[in-house]
């Protein structure tokens, strides 16, 4: 994730002002660095992976890892899943054919040693999904959850935000009942915009009008 981090860094410094951060899942965690680095005017995290600190566990999230955890291996290549693995993980809150369609449509093989290194995250001194959280002149921060999200659980989602209990930046959460992993890709992905463009708009933070005359 250090490699990713710092590409991204790379950007934010070239441009002219700069901009919100908005991710999901692993780019929900690199937000968050980047956001406590000074990088960014405000981010957005959607369901990230656990930063370190983060001590809760749930069965459903170990359910959802072990394609990638259960086999050492898999630190140092690319994972695909199935399509019941899918579901499990991202389409749980969505009809069977729903899940299968996104599966059909997003699904690519994936690193495996991101997954790992948030795994350990708590058993390295120096880890990559370590987040400067204490961090007070950072931008404003929002964390989404869907609480019925396997991968990333609510309470993990929930554990992240209370460590930023000790900054006094703004740090919000909010929690979308009845939404899975997938909440930014299914049929309800606009209703998660929305929100977060309301929130941004609440900071100060609106899109600039680029329609002509």
């Amino acid at each position: 994730m250090d490699e990713v981090t710092d590409h991204y860094a790379g950007i934010i410094r070239s441009l002219d002002r700069p901009p919100v951060l908005i991710g999901h899942s692993f780019g929900g965690l690199i937000a968050q660095r980047l956001l406590g680095a000074g990088l960014g005017r405000a981010a957005v995290a959607i369901g990230p992976a656990q930063i370190k600190g983060v001590k809760a566990l749930p069965l459903a999230q170990l359910r959802a890892g072990f394609p990638f955890l259960g086999n050492p291996a898999n630190r140092r290549r690319a994972v695909s899943l199935t399509a019941a693995r899918f579901r499990y993980g991202f389409g749980n809150a969505l009809p069977p054919a729903g899940s299968d369609d996104l599966y059909e449509r997003f699904t690519v093989p994936s690193p495996g040693r991101p997954l790992f290194e948030a795994a350990f995250a708590n058993f390295s001194r120096n880890s990559s999904a370590a987040v400067a959280t204490d961090n007070a002149d950072r931008g404003p921060l929002l964390m989404i959850s869907g609480q019925a999200d396997h991968t990333v659980p609510d309470v993990v989602t929930r554990s992240a935000y209370k460590l930023y209990g000790d900054s006094s930046a703004v740090t919000d959460l909010k929690q979308f009942p009845d939404r899975g992993h997938s909440l930014v890709v299914d049929h309800g992905w606009r209703t998660v915009a929305e929100y977060t463009l309301q929130w941004l708009a609440r900071q100060g933070i609106c899109g600039r009008d680029t329609s002509r005359a």
